[in-house]
Protein backbone atom coordinates (compact mmCIF):
# COMPACT_ATOMS: atom_id res chain seq x y z
CA UNK A 1 0.00 0.00 0.00
CA UNK A 2 2.50 2.83 1.03
CA UNK A 3 4.85 1.94 -1.89
CA UNK A 4 1.99 2.72 -4.55
CA UNK A 5 1.59 6.03 -3.02
CA UNK A 6 5.25 7.17 -3.51
CA UNK A 7 5.10 8.03 -7.04
CA UNK A 8 1.27 9.83 -6.70
CA UNK A 9 3.46 12.71 -5.09
CA UNK A 10 4.75 13.23 -7.86
CA UNK A 11 2.41 12.34 -10.56
CA UNK A 12 -0.66 13.89 -8.95
CA UNK A 13 0.69 17.52 -9.52
CA UNK A 14 1.71 16.40 -12.88
CA UNK A 15 -1.81 15.43 -14.07
CA UNK A 16 -3.29 18.44 -12.03
CA UNK A 17 -0.42 20.82 -14.30
CA UNK A 18 -2.28 19.32 -17.59
CA UNK A 19 -5.51 19.57 -16.68
CA UNK A 20 -5.01 23.35 -15.26
CA UNK A 21 -3.55 23.70 -18.62
CA UNK A 22 -6.66 22.41 -20.67
CA UNK A 23 -8.90 24.51 -18.56
CA UNK A 24 -7.28 27.49 -19.85
CA UNK A 25 -9.31 30.52 -18.20
CA UNK A 26 -11.75 28.36 -16.23
CA UNK A 27 -10.78 30.73 -13.02
CA UNK A 28 -13.20 28.36 -10.60
CA UNK A 29 -12.42 24.65 -12.54
CA UNK A 30 -8.77 25.43 -12.56
CA UNK A 31 -8.70 26.34 -8.64
CA UNK A 32 -10.39 23.32 -7.40
CA UNK A 33 -7.82 21.06 -9.70
CA UNK A 34 -5.15 22.86 -8.05
CA UNK A 35 -6.49 22.78 -4.65
CA UNK A 36 -7.72 19.19 -4.80
CA UNK A 37 -4.36 18.22 -6.13
CA UNK A 38 -2.17 19.88 -3.83
CA UNK A 39 -4.57 18.35 -0.82
CA UNK A 40 -4.38 15.22 -2.07
CA UNK A 41 -0.62 15.20 -1.74
CA UNK A 42 -0.98 16.40 2.43
CA UNK A 43 -2.67 13.50 3.00
CA UNK A 44 0.16 11.17 0.93
CA UNK A 45 2.55 12.64 2.66
CA UNK A 46 0.60 12.57 6.08
CA UNK A 47 -0.02 8.66 5.06
CA UNK A 48 3.76 8.02 4.15
CA UNK A 49 5.15 9.82 7.34
CA UNK A 50 3.07 7.49 9.35
CA UNK A 51 4.00 4.43 7.49
CA UNK A 52 7.64 5.14 7.53
CA UNK A 53 7.85 5.96 10.76
CA UNK A 54 6.41 2.90 11.58
CA UNK A 55 7.81 0.60 9.15
CA UNK A 56 10.78 1.88 7.88
CA UNK A 57 11.98 3.64 4.21
CA UNK A 58 9.56 2.99 1.24
CA UNK A 59 11.37 1.90 -1.90
CA UNK A 60 9.59 1.80 -5.32
CA UNK A 61 11.47 0.64 -8.79
CA UNK A 62 9.57 2.19 -11.14
CA UNK A 63 8.01 0.00 -13.93
CA UNK A 64 9.57 -2.83 -11.84
CA UNK A 65 12.87 -2.11 -13.00
CA UNK A 66 15.59 -2.84 -10.18
CA UNK A 67 18.27 -0.60 -9.37
CA UNK A 68 21.10 -0.03 -10.32
CA UNK A 69 19.15 -0.03 -13.72
CA UNK A 70 16.44 1.57 -12.79
CA UNK A 71 14.96 5.02 -11.27
CA UNK A 72 14.20 4.35 -7.86
CA UNK A 73 12.54 6.15 -5.83
CA UNK A 74 12.97 6.52 -1.84
CA UNK A 75 10.80 7.55 1.20
CA UNK A 76 12.36 7.81 4.55
CA UNK A 77 11.81 9.81 7.31
CA UNK A 78 13.56 13.02 6.20
CA UNK A 79 11.97 12.61 3.03
CA UNK A 80 8.88 12.41 3.91
CA UNK A 81 8.91 15.55 7.15
CA UNK A 82 10.28 16.90 3.99
CA UNK A 83 7.28 15.88 1.63
CA UNK A 84 4.49 16.90 4.13
CA UNK A 85 5.40 20.27 5.12
CA UNK A 86 6.33 21.63 1.87
CA UNK A 87 2.55 20.29 0.70
CA UNK A 88 1.59 21.93 3.60
CA UNK A 89 3.05 25.35 2.28
CA UNK A 90 2.21 25.31 -1.25
CA UNK A 91 -1.16 24.41 -0.04
CA UNK A 92 -1.22 27.17 1.99
CA UNK A 93 0.45 29.50 -0.71
CA UNK A 94 -2.14 28.47 -3.20
CA UNK A 95 -4.90 29.27 -1.10
CA UNK A 96 -3.45 33.16 -0.51
CA UNK A 97 -2.68 33.68 -4.20
CA UNK A 98 -6.17 32.45 -4.92
CA UNK A 99 -7.85 34.97 -3.01
CA UNK A 100 -5.73 37.60 -4.07
CA UNK A 101 -6.93 36.65 -7.50
CA UNK A 102 -10.09 36.86 -6.70
CA UNK A 103 -9.52 40.46 -5.83
CA UNK A 104 -7.01 41.72 -8.29
CA UNK A 105 -8.46 39.60 -11.49
CA UNK A 106 -5.56 37.71 -11.54
CA UNK A 107 -3.26 40.38 -12.57
CA UNK A 108 -0.48 39.46 -11.01
CA UNK A 109 -0.92 35.52 -11.11
CA UNK A 110 -2.48 34.83 -14.40
CA UNK A 111 -4.48 31.65 -13.75
CA UNK A 112 -3.91 30.15 -17.39
CA UNK A 113 -0.47 30.45 -16.75
CA UNK A 114 -0.51 30.19 -12.66
CA UNK A 115 -1.99 27.26 -11.76
CA UNK A 116 -0.16 24.80 -14.23
CA UNK A 117 3.29 26.33 -14.10
CA UNK A 118 2.78 26.29 -9.80
CA UNK A 119 1.76 22.72 -9.87
CA UNK A 120 5.08 21.65 -11.98
CA UNK A 121 6.98 22.96 -9.42
CA UNK A 122 5.28 21.25 -6.23
CA UNK A 123 5.80 18.15 -8.77
CA UNK A 124 9.84 19.39 -9.49
CA UNK A 125 9.98 20.04 -5.74
CA UNK A 126 8.63 16.51 -4.40
CA UNK A 127 10.59 14.63 -7.29
CA UNK A 128 13.90 16.15 -5.98
CA UNK A 129 13.01 14.97 -2.13
CA UNK A 130 12.11 11.08 -3.29
CA UNK A 131 15.04 10.50 -5.90
CA UNK A 132 16.37 7.58 -4.91
CA UNK A 133 19.49 8.42 -7.94
CA UNK A 134 21.35 11.84 -8.80
CA UNK A 135 19.99 12.07 -12.05
CA UNK A 136 16.58 12.06 -10.82
CA UNK A 137 16.91 14.21 -8.56
CA UNK A 138 18.53 16.56 -11.62
CA UNK A 139 15.33 16.70 -13.18
CA UNK A 140 13.35 17.30 -10.00
CA UNK A 141 15.93 20.53 -9.95
CA UNK A 142 15.24 21.27 -13.55
CA UNK A 143 11.71 21.10 -13.44
CA UNK A 144 11.84 23.51 -10.39
CA UNK A 145 14.40 25.96 -12.50
CA UNK A 146 11.77 26.15 -15.63
CA UNK A 147 8.72 26.48 -13.15
CA UNK A 148 10.23 29.12 -11.13
CA UNK A 149 11.58 31.51 -13.82
CA UNK A 150 8.02 31.48 -15.25
CA UNK A 151 6.47 32.43 -11.97
CA UNK A 152 9.41 34.70 -11.50
CA UNK A 153 8.67 36.88 -14.59
CA UNK A 154 4.64 36.97 -14.03
CA UNK A 155 3.52 40.17 -15.01
CA UNK A 156 6.24 40.67 -17.32
CA UNK A 157 7.63 44.08 -15.21
CA UNK A 158 11.15 45.41 -16.53
CA UNK A 159 12.21 44.38 -12.97
CA UNK A 160 10.79 40.94 -13.26
CA UNK A 161 12.96 40.70 -16.65
CA UNK A 162 15.58 41.40 -15.02
CA UNK A 163 16.17 39.62 -11.94
CA UNK A 164 14.76 36.46 -14.01
CA UNK A 165 17.69 36.45 -16.03
CA UNK A 166 20.01 36.68 -13.55
CA UNK A 167 18.07 33.78 -11.71
CA UNK A 168 18.27 31.63 -14.65
CA UNK A 169 21.92 32.29 -15.11
CA UNK A 170 22.92 31.52 -11.90
CA UNK A 171 20.82 28.09 -11.57
CA UNK A 172 22.05 26.45 -15.16
CA UNK A 173 25.41 27.20 -13.54
CA UNK A 174 24.37 25.52 -10.77
CA UNK A 175 22.43 23.21 -13.22
CA UNK A 176 26.05 22.73 -15.10
CA UNK A 177 28.29 21.90 -12.48
CA UNK A 178 25.49 19.07 -10.85
CA UNK A 179 25.12 17.54 -14.29
CA UNK A 180 29.27 16.89 -14.57
CA UNK A 181 29.29 15.96 -11.13
CA UNK A 182 27.00 13.33 -12.20
CA UNK A 183 28.84 12.44 -15.37
CA UNK A 184 31.97 12.12 -13.44
CA UNK A 185 30.26 10.03 -10.59
CA UNK A 186 29.16 7.49 -13.31
CA UNK A 187 32.61 7.59 -15.26
CA UNK A 188 34.02 6.60 -12.01
CA UNK A 189 31.42 3.91 -10.36
CA UNK A 190 29.40 3.18 -13.45
CA UNK A 191 26.20 4.47 -11.60
CA UNK A 192 24.26 7.14 -10.35
CA UNK A 193 22.14 5.20 -7.67
CA UNK A 194 22.98 7.37 -4.52
CA UNK A 195 22.71 3.95 -2.65
CA UNK A 196 25.23 2.24 -4.73
CA UNK A 197 27.56 5.37 -4.92
CA UNK A 198 27.82 5.26 -1.33
CA UNK A 199 29.23 1.41 -1.66
CA UNK A 200 31.10 2.41 -4.61
CA UNK A 201 32.44 6.06 -3.67
CA UNK A 202 35.01 5.29 -0.57
CA UNK A 203 36.89 2.65 -3.34
CA UNK A 204 37.86 5.76 -5.40
CA UNK A 205 40.94 7.57 -5.10
CA UNK A 206 41.01 10.43 -2.33
CA UNK A 207 41.92 12.99 -5.02
CA UNK A 208 39.23 11.91 -7.32
CA UNK A 209 36.64 11.76 -4.24
CA UNK A 210 37.57 15.31 -3.47
CA UNK A 211 36.75 16.80 -6.40
CA UNK A 212 33.46 14.96 -6.94
CA UNK A 213 32.70 16.49 -3.34
CA UNK A 214 33.18 19.80 -4.20
CA UNK A 215 31.43 19.86 -7.29
CA UNK A 216 28.24 18.19 -6.22
CA UNK A 217 28.37 20.68 -2.96
CA UNK A 218 29.44 23.61 -4.84
CA UNK A 219 26.29 23.35 -6.72
CA UNK A 220 23.65 22.61 -4.08
CA UNK A 221 25.20 25.37 -1.90
CA UNK A 222 23.95 27.53 -4.97
CA UNK A 223 20.73 26.02 -4.64
CA UNK A 224 20.75 26.99 -0.77
CA UNK A 225 22.10 29.92 -1.12
CA UNK A 226 25.54 29.72 1.06
CA UNK A 227 28.13 32.48 1.34
CA UNK A 228 29.14 33.75 -0.86
CA UNK A 229 26.98 32.22 -3.29
CA UNK A 230 24.10 34.04 -2.39
CA UNK A 231 24.44 37.19 -4.05
CA UNK A 232 21.65 35.93 -6.33
CA UNK A 233 18.75 35.56 -4.01
CA UNK A 234 18.32 39.44 -2.71
CA UNK A 235 17.65 40.96 -5.75
CA UNK A 236 15.57 37.55 -7.11
CA UNK A 237 12.82 36.88 -4.94
CA UNK A 238 11.56 40.52 -3.42
CA UNK A 239 9.91 41.38 -7.14
CA UNK A 240 7.76 38.74 -7.61
CA UNK A 241 4.50 38.72 -6.66
CA UNK A 242 3.72 37.81 -2.54
CA UNK A 243 2.74 34.20 -3.13
CA UNK A 244 5.49 33.21 -5.68
CA UNK A 245 8.15 34.98 -3.70
CA UNK A 246 6.68 33.27 -0.33
CA UNK A 247 7.24 29.79 -1.87
CA UNK A 248 11.01 30.69 -3.50
CA UNK A 249 12.03 31.62 0.14
CA UNK A 250 10.18 28.66 1.96
CA UNK A 251 11.14 26.09 -0.23
CA UNK A 252 13.07 26.47 -3.25
CA UNK A 253 16.62 26.87 -1.10
CA UNK A 254 15.28 24.08 1.53
CA UNK A 255 16.05 21.34 -1.46
CA UNK A 256 19.33 22.53 -1.93
CA UNK A 257 19.64 22.38 1.75
CA UNK A 258 18.36 18.53 1.58
CA UNK A 259 20.92 17.44 -1.29
CA UNK A 260 23.41 18.66 1.46
CA UNK A 261 22.30 16.63 3.46
CA UNK A 262 22.00 14.00 1.81
CA UNK A 263 25.38 14.58 -0.07
CA UNK A 264 27.21 14.89 3.72
CA UNK A 265 25.99 11.93 5.28
CA UNK A 266 25.50 9.64 2.47
CA UNK A 267 27.66 9.66 -0.85
CA UNK A 268 30.75 11.34 2.03
CA UNK A 269 30.32 10.66 5.58
CA UNK A 270 33.86 10.88 5.80
CA UNK A 271 33.48 15.01 7.05
CA UNK A 272 36.31 16.23 4.53
CA UNK A 273 35.23 19.53 3.90
CA UNK A 274 33.34 19.89 7.68
CA UNK A 275 36.17 23.04 8.71
CA UNK A 276 35.06 24.49 4.83
CA UNK A 277 31.17 24.26 6.03
CA UNK A 278 31.48 25.80 9.35
CA UNK A 279 33.25 28.60 7.62
CA UNK A 280 30.63 28.74 5.07
CA UNK A 281 28.48 28.34 7.80
CA UNK A 282 29.85 31.44 9.80
CA UNK A 283 29.84 33.69 7.27
CA UNK A 284 26.59 33.06 5.87
CA UNK A 285 25.04 33.68 9.28
CA UNK A 286 26.82 36.84 9.98
CA UNK A 287 27.21 38.65 6.03
CA UNK A 288 23.73 37.47 5.64
CA UNK A 289 22.11 39.62 9.04
CA UNK A 290 24.77 42.43 8.42
CA UNK A 291 22.34 42.85 4.73
CA UNK A 292 19.11 42.69 6.38
CA UNK A 293 20.22 45.47 8.83
CA UNK A 294 21.15 47.93 5.86
CA UNK A 295 18.00 47.15 4.34
CA UNK A 296 14.77 49.70 4.13
CA UNK A 297 12.29 47.14 2.32
CA UNK A 298 10.81 44.40 4.03
CA UNK A 299 11.12 41.91 1.57
CA UNK A 300 14.44 43.00 1.09
CA UNK A 301 15.34 42.91 4.66
CA UNK A 302 13.64 39.14 5.24
CA UNK A 303 15.34 37.93 1.41
CA UNK A 304 18.79 38.55 3.91
CA UNK A 305 17.64 37.23 6.71
CA UNK A 306 16.98 33.98 4.74
CA UNK A 307 20.18 33.53 3.76
CA UNK A 308 21.51 34.32 6.98
CA UNK A 309 19.72 31.51 8.48
CA UNK A 310 20.78 29.08 6.33
CA UNK A 311 23.91 29.01 7.97
CA UNK A 312 22.23 27.61 10.70
CA UNK A 313 21.52 24.63 8.49
CA UNK A 314 24.69 24.68 7.37
CA UNK A 315 26.37 24.44 11.51
CA UNK A 316 24.62 21.67 11.80
CA UNK A 317 25.00 19.67 8.95
CA UNK A 318 28.91 20.15 9.70
CA UNK A 319 28.65 19.36 13.20
CA UNK A 320 27.92 15.37 11.71
CA UNK A 321 26.98 14.36 15.17
CA UNK A 322 22.98 13.01 15.31
CA UNK A 323 21.78 15.82 17.53
CA UNK A 324 23.47 18.27 15.70
CA UNK A 325 21.35 16.15 12.51
CA UNK A 326 18.44 16.24 14.81
CA UNK A 327 18.69 19.93 15.00
CA UNK A 328 19.12 20.75 11.82
CA UNK A 329 15.70 18.57 10.82
CA UNK A 330 13.86 20.28 12.84
CA UNK A 331 14.90 23.82 12.23
CA UNK A 332 14.69 23.23 8.31
CA UNK A 333 10.64 22.56 9.20
CA UNK A 334 10.43 25.43 11.49
CA UNK A 335 12.30 28.15 8.72
CA UNK A 336 10.03 26.77 6.28
CA UNK A 337 7.26 27.66 7.67
CA UNK A 338 8.40 30.88 9.55
CA UNK A 339 10.32 32.65 6.18
CA UNK A 340 7.10 31.52 3.89
CA UNK A 341 4.56 32.70 6.54
CA UNK A 342 6.57 36.06 6.76
CA UNK A 343 7.15 36.60 3.13
CA UNK A 344 3.09 36.51 2.76
CA UNK A 345 2.27 38.89 5.96
CA UNK A 346 4.63 41.07 4.12
CA UNK A 347 2.30 40.91 1.01
CA UNK A 348 -0.91 41.93 3.14
CA UNK A 349 1.51 44.61 4.75
CA UNK A 350 2.74 45.91 1.08
CA UNK A 351 -1.42 45.58 -0.10
CA UNK A 352 -2.43 47.42 2.72
CA UNK A 353 0.69 50.20 3.03
CA UNK A 354 0.95 50.41 -0.79
CA UNK A 355 4.37 49.51 -0.17
CA UNK A 356 6.98 47.82 2.05
CA UNK A 357 9.75 50.26 1.46
CA UNK A 358 10.06 51.10 5.72
CA UNK A 359 10.14 54.77 4.23
CA UNK A 360 7.16 55.39 3.04
CA UNK A 361 4.79 52.75 5.27
CA UNK A 362 3.54 53.76 8.94
CA UNK A 363 0.39 53.87 11.25
CA UNK A 364 -0.11 50.26 10.28
CA UNK A 365 -1.43 49.33 13.87
CA UNK A 366 -4.51 51.50 13.31
CA UNK A 367 -5.36 50.43 9.91
CA UNK A 368 -4.51 46.93 9.99
CA UNK A 369 -4.09 45.43 13.75
CA UNK A 370 -4.48 42.02 12.75
CA UNK A 371 -2.04 42.09 10.36
CA UNK A 372 0.74 43.74 12.74
CA UNK A 373 -0.54 40.90 15.46
CA UNK A 374 0.63 38.08 12.43
CA UNK A 375 4.07 40.02 12.10
CA UNK A 376 5.33 40.53 15.58
CA UNK A 377 4.35 36.83 16.44
CA UNK A 378 6.50 35.68 13.23
CA UNK A 379 9.40 37.99 13.66
CA UNK A 380 9.58 37.01 17.37
CA UNK A 381 9.48 33.39 15.93
CA UNK A 382 12.39 33.91 13.72
CA UNK A 383 14.08 36.23 16.41
CA UNK A 384 14.42 33.38 17.94
CA UNK A 385 12.22 34.39 21.15
CA UNK A 386 11.53 31.55 23.67
CA UNK A 387 9.15 29.58 23.66
CA UNK A 388 9.22 29.79 20.31
CA UNK A 389 10.59 26.89 17.76
CA UNK A 390 13.11 29.26 16.62
CA UNK A 391 14.48 29.39 20.03
CA UNK A 392 14.15 25.85 20.88
CA UNK A 393 15.80 24.90 17.13
CA UNK A 394 18.28 27.08 18.13
CA UNK A 395 19.33 25.76 21.70
CA UNK A 396 19.31 22.31 20.10
CA UNK A 397 22.16 23.25 17.34
CA UNK A 398 24.11 25.20 19.99
CA UNK A 399 24.31 22.65 22.15
CA UNK A 400 25.09 19.87 19.74
CA UNK A 401 28.16 22.27 19.42
CA UNK A 402 29.02 22.15 22.94
CA UNK A 403 29.00 18.57 23.01
CA UNK A 404 31.47 18.68 20.00
CA UNK A 405 33.40 21.15 21.38
CA UNK A 406 36.40 23.22 19.20
CA UNK A 407 37.71 26.63 19.12
CA UNK A 408 35.80 26.98 15.85
CA UNK A 409 32.51 25.50 16.89
CA UNK A 410 32.59 28.17 19.73
CA UNK A 411 33.01 30.84 17.36
CA UNK A 412 29.90 29.66 15.35
CA UNK A 413 27.48 29.02 18.30
CA UNK A 414 28.47 33.24 19.42
CA UNK A 415 27.84 34.18 15.59
CA UNK A 416 24.76 32.04 15.64
CA UNK A 417 23.78 34.01 18.93
CA UNK A 418 24.49 36.87 17.55
CA UNK A 419 22.80 36.42 14.16
CA UNK A 420 19.87 35.80 16.21
CA UNK A 421 19.80 38.98 18.52
CA UNK A 422 20.43 40.81 15.69
CA UNK A 423 17.16 39.26 13.47
CA UNK A 424 15.15 39.80 16.09
CA UNK A 425 16.76 43.83 16.24
CA UNK A 426 15.93 44.36 12.71
CA UNK A 427 12.87 42.90 12.71
CA UNK A 428 11.55 45.16 15.47
CA UNK A 429 12.88 47.70 13.75
CA UNK A 430 10.56 47.31 11.04
CA UNK A 431 7.48 46.32 12.55
CA UNK A 432 8.30 50.21 14.95
CA UNK A 433 8.88 52.25 11.54
CA UNK A 434 5.59 50.12 9.52
CA UNK A 435 2.90 49.33 12.63
CA UNK A 436 3.88 51.96 15.87
CA UNK A 437 5.15 55.28 14.33
CA UNK A 438 1.97 57.57 13.30
CA UNK A 439 1.29 58.18 10.16
CA UNK A 440 2.41 61.55 9.89
CA UNK A 441 5.79 60.60 10.45
CA UNK A 442 6.35 59.53 7.19
CA UNK A 443 7.61 62.65 5.04
CA UNK A 444 10.39 61.40 2.66
CA UNK A 445 13.44 59.54 2.04
CA UNK A 446 15.30 61.21 4.43
CA UNK A 447 13.47 60.16 7.59
CA UNK A 448 15.67 60.43 10.55
CA UNK A 449 14.32 56.97 11.78
CA UNK A 450 15.72 54.98 8.73
CA UNK A 451 18.91 56.76 8.52
CA UNK A 452 20.99 55.73 5.56
CA UNK A 453 19.62 52.31 5.10
CA UNK A 454 19.64 51.28 1.73
CA UNK A 455 16.36 51.39 -0.75
CA UNK A 456 15.33 48.52 -2.73
CA UNK A 457 16.79 49.22 -6.48
CA UNK A 458 13.86 48.58 -7.73
CA UNK A 459 11.48 50.38 -5.96
CA UNK A 460 9.57 53.13 -8.18
CA UNK A 461 8.40 55.42 -5.23
CA UNK A 462 4.78 54.74 -5.93
CA UNK A 463 2.21 54.09 -2.86
CA UNK A 464 -0.52 52.06 -4.09
CA UNK A 465 -3.10 50.20 -1.73
CA UNK A 466 -5.34 47.13 -2.72
CA UNK A 467 -7.90 45.53 -0.88
CA UNK A 468 -6.93 42.12 1.06
CA UNK A 469 -9.91 39.67 0.98
CA UNK A 470 -10.67 37.27 4.34
CA UNK A 471 -9.25 34.40 2.71
CA UNK A 472 -5.36 35.88 1.89
CA UNK A 473 -5.57 36.96 5.67
CA UNK A 474 -7.23 33.72 6.59
CA UNK A 475 -4.43 32.08 4.72
CA UNK A 476 -1.53 33.84 6.47
CA UNK A 477 -2.67 33.26 9.77
CA UNK A 478 -3.50 29.57 9.26
CA UNK A 479 0.60 28.74 8.53
CA UNK A 480 1.01 31.19 11.35
CA UNK A 481 -0.88 29.16 13.48
CA UNK A 482 1.09 26.17 12.21
CA UNK A 483 4.66 27.65 13.14
CA UNK A 484 2.82 28.12 16.81
CA UNK A 485 2.00 24.26 16.39
CA UNK A 486 6.10 23.86 16.00
CA UNK A 487 6.27 24.95 19.64
CA UNK A 488 3.21 22.93 21.03
CA UNK A 489 3.80 20.27 19.43
CA UNK A 490 7.92 20.54 19.41
CA UNK A 491 8.86 17.33 21.59
CA UNK A 492 6.78 15.00 19.46
CA UNK A 493 8.51 16.55 16.56
CA UNK A 494 11.75 16.65 17.68
CA UNK A 495 11.29 13.05 18.40
CA UNK A 496 10.55 12.56 15.11
CA UNK A 497 13.62 14.42 14.04
CA UNK A 498 16.07 12.38 16.18
CA UNK A 499 14.51 9.01 14.93
CA UNK A 500 15.01 10.81 11.03
CA UNK A 501 18.39 11.65 11.89
CA UNK A 502 19.49 8.48 13.33
CA UNK A 503 18.38 6.74 10.13
CA UNK A 504 20.62 9.69 8.30
CA UNK A 505 23.46 8.65 10.67
CA UNK A 506 23.37 4.76 9.86
CA UNK A 507 23.60 5.16 5.73
CA UNK A 508 23.15 0.86 5.66
CA UNK A 509 19.49 1.97 6.96
CA UNK A 510 19.22 3.67 3.00
CA UNK A 511 21.24 1.40 1.44
CA UNK A 512 19.53 -1.69 2.68
CA UNK A 513 16.02 -0.38 2.01
CA UNK A 514 17.42 -0.28 -1.81
CA UNK A 515 19.12 -3.23 -1.91
CA UNK A 516 17.52 -5.88 0.68
CA UNK A 517 19.28 -8.93 -0.81
CA UNK A 518 22.97 -6.56 -1.24
CA UNK A 519 24.23 -4.43 -3.73
CA UNK A 520 25.29 -5.64 -6.94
Amino acid sequence: MTNILVPLVVTIPLLGAAIALMLGRRRGQQIFVSVTALTAVVVISAILLIEVDRSGPAVVHVGDWQAPWGIVLVVDRLSAIMLLISALMLLGVLLFAVGQGIIDGDRETPISIFHPTYLVLAAGLFDAFIAGDLFNMYVGFEMLLSASYVLLTLGGTGARIRVGVTYIVVSLMSSLLFLSAIALLYGATGTVTMALLAERIPDLPADVQLILHLLLLLAFCVKAAVFPLSFWLPDSYPTAPAPVTAVFAGLLTKVGIYAIIRTETLLFPDGTLTMALMIAALLTMVIGILGALAQADIKRLLSFTLVSHIGYMIFGIALGSQLGMAATIYYVVHHISVQTTLFLIAGLIERIGGTTSLSRLGGLLKTAPLVAILFFIGALNLGGIPPFSGFLGKVALFEAGVNEGGVLVYVLIAGGAATSLLTLYALARAWNIAFWRSRAEVKNYDSPVLGALQEDPHDEGTVMTKTISPLMTGAAASMLALTVALTIFAGPLFDLSDRAASDIDQPATYIDAVFPNGAP
